[in-house]
């Protein structure tokens, strides 16, 4: 369902909207301006049209009727100015706004700990930035604007009626409160079933996306025709919300017609009897009322769904407001500039928790000395990667301190650390774009020559070249069109061309085959040389040479030595674990 203020409207939230209004006064005010000289412009229309049919039944000034007709004219051109002017600002000010309201969320977006991620939906933030703000634009331009604009010309051309027959006013204005109370109804029905629309097209888009990006499940169970039936389900329930709108509106604007029309023949009645018997109402003053009738029913017909618009902006104000108010930025207090890192590592006494009283890590120490390429392994949650996104400070710690060259890695400016750290993951993410713009993630600095030559060293290079226009070659969405161990590659090569003090691999060769593996260790190898490295491993064979292999079980270390060190044990951990794992392999 979709998320309620708790108010009809929220004047907390309207004020928050209007302050991004400032940077654009100008535009604002002009705006503005161009919406109350429309109402006046548009009330002159009509008493104009009075003066000239007045003048030319009575007087028959043939001269005169062309100077009012020429007036009529000019009005109108005014009239089509003005309305350009306002659309267009009243959308430029919109579309301003919502580039600052998207880029500031977005910003701070990126600023959020990983822990925020872990528990709110993607679907949920990209409706928060591209969806919900787009419906502020419609908040500024259809909502606000045009709101102001109706009710501004409503009131002046009741202000003209009543100044120029008060009787007549009132014979117009007697079906207003029947209109206002249907008005109010249709506003309330319609705002729940736009809701539903909401709903509906959410759980669509969400079905259509989870199917369309799991359809090698789907068609690997024989899920087709059951899937399909699902879909049709959601598909009807989306039908019968959009109904009902129509519903709605089916009703509601016959009778707003209805009474607009009912308000118009009782002009025309009361007036043509008037203008019988006396002197007092003339026909050039029913044909102008007629018109200003028409100018205040036709945008109350519409300011239900006008007041609708505006409301769903402050609904979509709130949501996004919850986002930028969110405080889940990593502590930003470091002042030290990390440039070429020895590379020293040491963990004192860590401890951490996702969640509270649930500890991963418990206390754990170590120390990895300069150019040193330290192995981590151990069973699956036994905090493993959690080293890593503590050393790339994606999270706070719970308790003690890791340092980096003897400084806590609190004390650097964190964008300086994680430059001078790269990490190869064990589920590589490409984006929808190019080999060499997944490589270099469009850092200027870094050529495509200096790219060839990176991949050329690590042994990928005639790997890339086999493929469609080589480092040009699109690899589509999450890098589709390759391998996982073709994407394993790409992402070595990205740490590789980074030139990183510091280099991280998260079981990187846990899901490839020979070959690849193969490509991957030559790789490491050449990487890792020289160079402060940590590895996480999930296939043993692959870690033998690492200077000193860090076994971790249930967030501590329970062994620690070379491989050689490690075998010699008798029933120790890692020597269980090499022997159940090599004699799987043996068997196999």
């Amino acid at each position: 369902m979709a998320e309620k203020t708790g108010k009809a409207f929220d004047t907390q939230i309207f004020a928050r909207l209007m302050s991004f209004a400032k940077a654009y006064r100008l535009q604002f005010f002009i705006a503005v301006a161009s919406t109350i000289l429309l109402s006046l412009v548009a009330a002159a229309s009509p008493y104009v049209l009075i003066l000239t049919v007045k003048d030319f039944t009575e007087n028959k000034n043939l001269d005169q009727l062309q100077f009012y007709i020429l007036l009529m004219l000019g009005l109108l051109l005014i009239e089509v100015l003005l309305q350009f002017t306002f659309i267009f600002f009243a959308n430029w000010v919109g579309q301003h706004i919502i580039r600052d309201i998207r880029s500031k969320i977005f910003k701070h977006i990126l600023q959020f700990k990983m822990s925020y991620f872990d528990t709110t939906s993607v679907g949920k933030l990209v409706t928060r930035v591209v969806s919900d703000i787009e419906t502020i634009a419609s908040f500024f331009s259809q909502g606000l604007f045009m709101i102001v604009s109706d009710l501004l010309k409503m009131l002046v051309v009741t202000i003209v009626m009543f100044v120029l027959n008060w009787k007549l006013a009132l014979i117009v204005l007697a079906v207003l409160p029947i209109l206002i109370y249907a008005t109010k109804k249709f506003q309330i029905a319609i705002k729940e079933t736009f809701q539903e629309v909401r709903t509906q097209v959410a759980n669509l888009n969400g079905f259509v996306q989870e199917r369309v990006t799991g359809m090698k499940i789907v068609q690997l169970f024989n899920r087709e025709k059951i899937e399909y039936a699902n879909f049709m389900e959601i598909n009807n329930k989306h039908k019968k919300a959009h109904v009902k709108t129509v519903w709605y509106y089916s009703i509601f604007f016959p009778i707003a017609e209805i009474l607009s029309s009912i308000a118009i023949g009782l002009l025309v009645w009361y007036g043509g009897f008037q203008a019988i018997g006396s002197e007092t109402v003339t026909v050039a003053a029913i044909i102008g009322f007629i018109k200003m009738a028409q100018m205040l029913f036709r945008p109350l017909r519409q300011i239900a769904d006008k007041f609708n618009q505006l409301q769903m902006g402050i609904v979509s104000g709130e949501r996004i407001f919850k986002v930028m108010d969110t405080d889940s930025s990593i502590n930003k207090n470091g002042t030290i500039i990390a440039q070429q890192l020895e590379g020293t590592i040491e963990f004192k006494n860590v401890y951490f928790s996702y969640i509270k009283d649930e500890k991963v890590l418990k206390g754990i120490s170590f120390r990895v000395e300069k150019g040193q390429t330290v192995a981590i392994v151990g069973a699956t949650g036994a905090g493993k990667s959690t080293i890593i996104n503590l050393i790339n400070r994606f999270y706070e710690l719970d308790k003690g301190e890791i340092c980096v060259d003897g400084t806590s890695v609190e004390n650097y400016e964190i964008a300086s650390l994680r430059n001078q750290i790269a990490v190869v993951l064990q589920d590589v993410f490409l984006f929808s774009d190019t080999i060499l713009n997944n490589i270099t993630l469009k850092n200027e600095a870094i050529s495509l020559d200096e790219v060839q030559k990176a991949a050329q060293q690590i042994g990928i290079h005639d790997f890339i070249m086999t493929l469609p226009n080589g480092y040009h070659y699109n690899v589509k969405e999450r890098g589709a069109m390759l391998s996982s161990g073709q994407r394993q590659l790409i992402a070595f090569l990205r740490a590789y061309v980074s030139k990183p003090s510091i280099l991280i691999l998260d079981e990187a060769t846990s899901s490839v085959d020979t070959h690849a593996e193969q490509m991957i260790q030559f790789a490491t190898d050449t990487i890792t040389k020289g160079r402060t490295s940590i590895v996480i491993a999930h296939r043993l064979a692959t870690i033998k040479k690492a200077a000193k292999i860090i076994v971790m079980d249930k967030g501590l270390i329970v062994e620690e030595g070379t491989h050689l060190q490690l075998l010699e044990k008798e029933n120790g951990y890692y020597k269980n674990l090499y022997d159940k794992q090599f004699s799987v392999e043996k068997t196999s």
